[in-house]
């Protein structure tokens, strides 16, 4: 599990955004966001660098919890 803060994140197409980049990294990942807290919860064989980068990359710095 992959626990990030994505400060950037503010409304439901920053989340579709985030799921689609994580699942065009593993397309069995399991993504769940809260705006309230701007937090996302990732299941994915993906390791943490590889899905923090391809965040950046969409436009969504990620901070590893």
């Amino acid at each position: 599990m992959i626990e990030l803060n994505v400060p950037d994140m503010s409304c439901g197409h920053c989340i579709a955004t985030i799921t689609k980049t994580v699942q065009s990294l593993d397309s069995a990942a399991s993504v769940k966001a809260d705006l309230s807290t701007r937090s996302v919860s990732i299941e994915t064989k993906a390791d943490k660098g590889t899905v923090t980068a391809a965040l950046e990359e969409a436009g969504y710095p990620a901070i590893v919890k």
